[in-house]
Parts: structure tokens; sequence; C-alpha cells
């Protein structure tokens, strides 16, 4: 079976690190040398918060929606500041039009509920012989947009919108995107501040772990390598994925054995979390000697990077500069398209509070960037039964043009810039 990078990487993450291994323990002196990069960073505030209400009540009214329904996750972190995981209960936020939210939890978990809450809201629980979708619909009545178009937020199980239709009967369901999409993409500053430090953490860990990397290595002990070093720099290790030799022609991981010898290429794609804030950074590099082919499929994608920044100014349709990217691999003779040898997968995708947010730097997108929008820009090349490579820095979007979080490498031979 082949797993998703964010799975690979969750074996990589939590193995290693609770077993003690050998690598792990003899590093461990090494790690008194780091030191936390986060202790200047400032929390998401209520101030912040309400800015963020207000937007989407704005958003809310120039779309026709009387309210949004925002189920456990990051959407509702971002909005209420509530951190808590999704079970069969629901716990969610009602965003009306006009006024102060409304949480619904169930009765037991309310004082656990509280402890993140951080804006002012109205809470309403359920006892477990109770329906939640009924208080739901009651706060719509009481507030009366119980006949106005209810958003729900794209991540939404099936569950709450079919026990709100059923609670409400007649209820215009429709996509809260307009609103949740519109401005969750838009970074604030402090959030850009927060994906800065991310990137800063991840990038200070990359420099520590490269020059520990040795011959008969797994990677499993290169990503313990890499959590040590993030979490003494005060990251929230997120996932480490490390691809070595052939494997590393598989963009998001292989079965296969794999260890680290002479000329093979080495993939690193690792992130954390500051205060919630994600950073996503990929680096390839070769163990011992490279092979002229090795360095001139390195050197193609660094400029493919390149041509993707270019392509990122203020305005530019998202799917341009993915087409950027794809026209000068197929001038090089790869593809066409997503064929191999050549590009698989798109060129970017969104982030922030999530490592995959809408939206994505893929053909076809028609969404004009602006000020505020964080994407990753990593243009590999794969090559089965060879070899991979993937250098992936986050930026931002300015009114002046994009900004990188971290500055990519421009050689091989200074794999980490």
């Amino acid at each position: 079976m082949i797993l998703s990078r964010r799975a690979f990487a969750a074996a990589a993450i939590t193995a290693p690190l609770l077993s003690a291994s050998g690598v792990l323990r003899a590093a461990e002196p090494d790690l008194s040398g780091l030191r936390d990069l986060t202790g200047g960073t400032a929390p998401i505030g209520a101030e912040e918060r309400r800015g963020r209400l207000a937007r989407a009540q704005a958003l809310m009214r120039a779309n026709g929606i009387g309210a949004v329904l925002v189920e456990s996750g990051s959407s509702l972190t971002y909005f209420t500041g509530i951190r808590w995981g999704r079970s069969e209960r629901l716990t969610a936020a009602i965003l009306p039009v006009e006024g102060d939210p409304c949480i619904v939890t169930p009765f037991f978990e309310e004082p656990s509920v509280r402890q993140t809450l951080g804006i002012p809201a109205e809470v309403r629980v359920w006892q477990e012989d109770e329906s939640p979708h009924a208080l739901v619909a009651g706060f719509l009545k009481d507030r009366k947009l119980a006949t106005r178009p209810v958003g729900i937020e794209e991540t939404v199980r099936y569950f709450a919108v079919d026990g709100l239709a059923h609670a409400l009967p007649g209820a215009r369901i429709v996509s809260a995107n307009p609103v949740v999409r519109a401005v969750r993409m838009r970074k604030t500053g402090a959030e850009i501040a927060l994906m800065q430090t991310a990137t800063d953490v991840t990038i200070a860990a990359y420099r520590w772990t490269w020059p520990r990397v040795e011959k008969g290595m797994k990677p499993a002990d290169i990503a313990a390598l890499m959590n040590a070093a993030t979490k003494r720099l005060g990251g929230d290790p997120e996932f480490s994925l490390v691809l070595i030799g052939p494997a590393a022609a598989f963009p998001h991981g292989s079965k296969d054995p794999q260890v680290v010898a002479d000329g093979q290429i080495v993939l690193m794609d690792c992130g954390c979390t500051v205060q919630g804030y994600q950073s996503d950074v990929s680096r390839t590099f070769v163990f011992g000697s490279a092979s002229k082919e090795q360095r001139t499929v390195w050197d193609q994608v660094r400029t493919g990077q390149a041509k993707a920044f270019a392509a990122a100014q203020l305005g530019t349709p998202a799917g341009q500069v993915d087409d950027a990217v794809r026209g000068y691999y197929e001038s090089l003779g790869y593809g066409p398209r997503y064929r191999l040898p050549g590009l698989s997968h798109r060129t970017g995708h969104g982030i922030g509070m999530d490592g995959h947010e809408p939206v994505n730097l893929v053909h076809g997108e028609t969404m004009a960037l602006v000020e505020g929008m964080c994407f990753s820009d990593e243009p590999g090349l794969y090559l089965p039964g060879k070899f991979g490579v993937r250098l992936e820095d986050c930026f931002h979007v300015t009114r002046t043009g994009p900004k990188w979080f971290s500055v990519p490498p421009t050689s091989l031979d200074a794999p980490l810039g």
C-alpha cells in the first residue's frame, strides 16, 4: 500500500521518537545548540477573530446568506478559537449574518469547549438523548434566519447537513465557499507572521539535519532527526517525508525499502505548525557525488520553480502559474501534461492553518491571485525507476508581487541555499 504524504510521514514522526532509536539518542547532545525560534510569536487574538467574523458577515450579506454552519476543524478554530476534534457528537458554530455566533456542543463537553472559545458567543448544549440539529434549527428560528439560505462550510459532514434538513424542513442549503473560502484565503499580517516563523523553524531544522545524514540511514532515521530539531526550535512537527533513490519518483511515498547510499537522491518534504499555522518546504540533495543527469534535472526543477514564482502576479489566474511551468517542462521533452517522466501533480496548493487549502495552482483554475493569498511552489520532476526532484517553497501575494517565506536554493551543491 502506498500512503499519502501525511499518513506516510505520521509514522516517521511517532515511531522513532517513541522508541528513542539509537540515531535519535546519538543526536540529542547536538540539540543543545538549537534555540527556540517561536518565543516572540503572538497567538491569534480576539480582535483578529472579530475582524474575521465581520468580513464573513459582510460576505453573507453580499451573497444573500443568512447564516453559516461550521463544524469542528480548522474553520471552527479560525472563527471562534475553539480547538476541538470531530467525533460522532456534533460540536459546531452557527455564524449569523448579524450578531454573535452560537456554539452547539454536548452538555458534558461545554466546560472543555469554553476553554478555547475566543469570541463572544451564545452556547447551547444538548444531552445524549437529544438532537444537536434541533438546537441549530432553534437558533436559526430565534434569530429569524430560518427562511434564509444556510451556508455549509465545505468540510461539514453529511450527517450534520442531513440532520439540519430534517430539523428545519424547507431549509435552503447552499455552499458557504463564497464566505468561508473568501475570508480564509486572504491571510492577514498576523497570520503571515506565524507562517513565516513556522517556515523559519523548518529551514533551521533542515540546516541542522542535512549534515547529519549518514550512509546506511533509513527514511525514519532522517525523519527522527528532523522532528527532534523541529521540536527543539519550537515548532510542532506536522510531517517529515523522506524518499531515497528510486522512491523519490513517488511524490508521496513508496513501500519499497530505502537506505542512504553514495550517489542516491534524498528528497525531503517537511513542515511544522506554530500557533496553528503551517510551513511546507521540500529539499532534494544527493548523498555523495551527483551524476550529470541528477544535476540537470535538479537545475530544471529550480528553473521551473522560478517560472512559477515569476508568473504569480497580482490578478493572474491561478491556473496560469501552473501553465507557465508545464509549458517550460514540455519544451524540454517532459510530459505532455501530467505524463511521466515529468510533473505529475499540480504546481502548488494554498496553505495556512491547513497544509492544503484552496485554491490550487493547477491548470484550468480561473480564480485570480489577490493580496494575502499563500501558496506552495513545488513543480517537481519525476523519472520512474530512476529518481525524482522536488524543490518546494511557499510564498504570499503582496501588492507588488509574490514574496517568499523561504528563499529557494540555487545549486545542488548548496541544496539548502
